[in-house]
Order: structure tokens, then sequence, then C-alpha cells
């Protein structure tokens, strides 16, 4: 016994000392870990829409396809700065536009089998193909000819910038330098899938049983509404640097059911808070709170009808009333109370870029644009519809803000709410009236938030476009000066606002309740955990 106890501390320490130095401060300091069962349980939220990488949107549905699929990098889970995924090591030419990467021959998929630059080449041509319907696709546009190819103006994607030189080289050119490529190459629309069973398996290529992922996990369970349990992936490349067996994911919608499960020890994680129980929770030494990359806003829609009648909201007047008659103070200060700041831009302070001023809270100013757009008092305006995901949150906010705006302008606001997946399908659907919304950037750089507004892209959602903005757009894309690229962004942002398609409310903070076993979770400006860091140690 003895004799295979040393055994093992010697294949450790062998395992540890090959480590680069970035990696070995992410270990655990001790074995103690090993006395602890390893089955991390947290509160996703919501029913997941989808496992499908290159068509998931939400911030929930990015944790679980951390964990069961990995990019070409992953992210540093302190800091966020990429590092080595599948490709072991990449080189990139002197113009900053052609990236070759090294992958790993140990990578491989669940099943075992290896995971191949073809397999990178496959899954990014699904997502660049119309009719999968990816919603992130504008993120693969960086790569020369992807947007081309996608918007059908080039029929050979032979012409697009990527190229499997080897079963283990990817050469990728991009159409100019983008600083942030390597940060792209970890996100979900960048994950490599199965492109071979997902055209035997169809939609349910996602199901247990039939879904095969290469990141460290794999999927075993999923029963709607209740469970999604992964376990360690065997076949993982990196897989003796995993400390966790399992993982299991539970759709809590209710903030107080969940914060009960977590009292009684059986949640480990969960990442929002009952809103009427916070000063309790705040109390709570397992309470964490810390800024977000991300902004809390209302989208309009602005095309079409109002059942079958004018839209009110295709002028532009009464969305700016809307706006200036919302007190996103009174909602920071009284209702949320956790450090959330009001806002009247949409693009955060990110990469040197400097906030720019939107329409301000003027309640006076508010209802004599409404009136001049017609409806003065309220009088004549219809009775619409604000569409919210299920939350208590969501719900005290909206119940709020429509108790203003009748207040304000005399107009009547129906909050209406919708369990996750109905809520994004109406919205992918631009199926509502006004709908709650909310953006975590997706790296950090300016154009994560400011790219979705533009014409036709799928996160925008509000039926909105302009032309200028979109040339602007143009320009930021090949601006290689960072000050002259984020004057352009701030001239984008003006226009924006002042068009008023969206209502920013404020910016988000991080919070939750994480027990104080859980090791290996750092905080960051984007609320990335990826769970193949984390340990339990009583």
């Amino acid at each position: 016994m003895k004799q295979f106890i040393l055994t093992v501390f010697l294949c450790t320490s062998m395992l540890f000392a090959q480590l680069p130095d970035w990696k070995k401060k992410l270990q655990p300091e001790t074995n103690n870990w090993r006395k602890t069962k390893q089955i991390l349980k947290f509160n996703n939220g919501s029913e997941p829409q989808t496992l499908d990488p290159h068509l998931m949107t939400g911030v929930l549905e990015g944790r679980l396809s951390d964990a069961l699929n990995e990019g070409l990098t992953t992210y540093d889970p302190r800091d966020l700065t990429p590092r080595p995924g599948v490709a072991k090591s990449w080189k990139i030419s002197k113009d900053g536009k052609t990236y070759t990467f090294a992958l790993r021959k140990n990578a491989r998929w669940s099943d075992g089998i290896a995971v191949t630059a073809h397999d990178f080449y496959k899954s990014w041509k699904r997502a660049l193909t119309p009719a999968t319907g990816c919603k992130y696709v504008n993120l693969l546009y960086v790569i020369d000819g992807a947007e081309e190819f996608y918007k059908g103006k080039a029929a050979n994607f032979g012409a697009v910038g990527i190229k499997v030189k080897d079963d283990f080289t990817l050469e990728v050119k991009l159409k100019n330098r983008t600083a942030y490529f390597l940060d792209l190459c970890a996100f979900p629309v960048y994950h490599p899938v199965r492109v071979d069973l997902i055209a035997i398996n169809g939609k349910s290529w996602t199901a247990p049983g039939k879904h095969i992922g290469n990141g460290p996990f794999k999927l075993t369970v999923w029963n709607a509404r209740s469970i999604i349990k992964m376990v360690r992936n065997p076949n993982y490349w990196d897989r003796d640097f995993v400390k966790l067996d399992e993982v299991h994911a539970y759709p809590i919608e209710n903030q107080k059911t969940a914060y009960n499960k977590f009292l009684k020890g059986e949640i480990h994680w969960m990442p929002s808070i009952p809103l009427s129980q916070i000063d309790e929770v705040q109390k709570n030494p397992d309470y964490y709170v810390m800024p977000y990359l991300g902004t809390y806003f209302y989208r309009f829609m602005v095309k079409g009808t109002y059942k079958g009648k004018k839209n009110p909201f295709a002028d532009k007047r009464v969305r700016q009333a809307i706006t200036m008659a919302t007190n996103k103070v009174d909602i920071c200060k009284n209702i949320l109370r956790a450090g959330q700041k009001p806002v009247t831009n949409f693009c955060p302070s990110v990469a040197g870029y400097k906030e720019v001023p939107g329409l301000a809270y003027d309640p006076d100013k508010a209802a004599a644009l409404l009136a001049k757009a017609g409806y003065p008092k309220g009088k004549g305006f219809p009775e619409v519809d604000l569409l919210y995901n299920t939350s208590e949150s969501h719900k005290k906010v909206a119940e709020v803000i429509v108790k203003q705006w009748e207040r304000n302008l005399g107009i009547k606001v129906s909050p209406i709410n919708r369990e996750w997946k109905v809520y994004l399908d109406d919205t992918n659907k631009l199926n509502f009236q006004m709908s709650r919304a909310g953006w975590i950037g997706d790296y950090g750089d300016p154009s994560t938030f400011l790219n979705i507004f533009r014409s036709g892209d799928g996160n925008n959602r509000t039926g909105w476009s302009n032309k200028k903005y979109d040339t602007l757009l143009l320009q930021t894309n090949s601006e290689a000066d960072s000050a002259k690229r984020n004057v352009l962004f701030q001239e984008m942002e003006k226009i924006l606002l002042d068009e008023a398609p969206i209502l920013p409310i404020y910016r988000y903070v991080n919070q939750g309740l994480l027990s104080e076993s859980v090791l290996g979770w750092h905080e960051n400006i984007r609320g990335l955990h990826n769970m193949k860091y984390i340990w339990l140690e009583e």
C-alpha cells in the first residue's frame, strides 16, 4: 500500500512539474480535495434552449458548452487571457492576419475519435451555412471571405480563409488584423461539433447517448426542467487536470427555491439571488458581488404593424419619450440594491472606449415628445405588452417601470412573462412589442456590444436598421488605430441612442452565492467559470 501511495504521489508530482506556470497556479495546494466527493451542483436558472454551440445565444447555455466542448483556445479563469485548448500552440504572421494553429495529437472526442483540423473546418462551415440558423455568425465574419459566403456573394467555401494544412494544422486568414481573435476562438460558435453525427441524428444529436463533445465533461442525463448531469470525460486530452467527477446543473427559475436548496447544502453555487430576500442574502458570508461586462435593457419592435394598426414604436419620438420617462436611478437604488449602475448608454468602458451619454430622465420633455408624436398624455396610445423571461427581478423591474410610464406619459403597458425557451423563441421571431434583454460582452472590445445592431444581425431583434451605422461599422473593421476606431464606435452609439431602438437601463453586477467548499472559482469581468478548473474541498 505504501508503495502504491508513493507511486501515485510521484506520478502526480511529475504531471504537476510538466504544467506551464500559468496552469500550476490553478492547482490545489494540497491533496485535501481527494477527501471530498467531487460532484458540483449549481443552479443554471432555466432550462437551456439548446446544447448546440452554433445555435445557443444565452449565458446559461454558454456555461454548459464550456464544460462539454473546447475550442482552439480556452480562457484563463482568472483574467480571461486566451490559453491553449485543442491547439497546443499557434503562429501569427507579421501582418497579424494569418494564424497557424498546431493541434494536439492527443485531443479526442468523448467517443475516443481524434479531434482534427478537419473537424474545425467542417464545424465553421456549418456555422456559416445560412440554413443552420447561427445567431452568432457575425463573430466568424473576421475570417476572410466568411461574410461573403454566408450572404451568398461567394458560392465556394474554398474561398473562405480556413485551410487544413494537414490533420493537425489549421490555417486561418483574417480580413483585417483582429486583436481579439484568439479570444473569439474560445467562444461557443467557434467550438467544433461532430458534423458526421449531426447528419445522422439531426436535431436529436444533443440528446444523452447521442451527444459527442470534446470538452472536459460529457453529457449523461438531460431530464427536461429537472437536471442536466455531466461526468468527467475519460477521453479528454487534459483529463488528469480535471478534478470534478460530475457536474449537476439545475434549471430552477424560482430563486427562492434555489436559495433554500443552497441553505440546505443541496447546491454549491447559484449565480443569481432572490430579490425579495436581498438584505438577508447580502449578510450571508457566501454572498459575492463584482463588476460585470454587461448591460440590462429593453428592446422596441420598430417595424411592422401592431394588431393590424399603426405601430407606435415605428416613431422614434415615441421610443425617445419612453426612454426619457424611465427613472433608472430609482430602479437601481430602490429595487435592485446591489451596486448596479443606472445608464443612458449601451456599451460600457472597455479597451479604451469612453462611454457616450444618451437620453437622460426628463419626464416633462418625454411627455412633450409623446404629444408631438400624436399621443398627448397617452391619449390614443394602444395598450402594449412588455415581454420578459420568468424571473423575480425581471418581474419587479418591469412592474415599477410600467408604473413610471403610466405616471409620466399616461400610457398602459402590460408585463408578460414567458419561460426561457418560449421567451427566446418569441424574441428570435420578433414576436413582441417590447421585450426585456441583457447583453454580456463576449470578448474585450466595443464591437462585442455594437456589432449586434447592424442591419440583419441575428442578435439585433428590433427590426431597426441604419445605413450610416452599418457604414461606420465597416470602417471599424479596417481601422488599425485603436483610438480612431473607438471614435467610430462612439459615432455609432450616438446614432443608436438617438434612434432609440433600445432602452438602456443599468449596468449589470455579477452577484450570487458560492459555497466556501468550492475552490478554483475565480472572479472575472465576464463571469466565466470553466468547470475544468473547479474542485470541492470541505
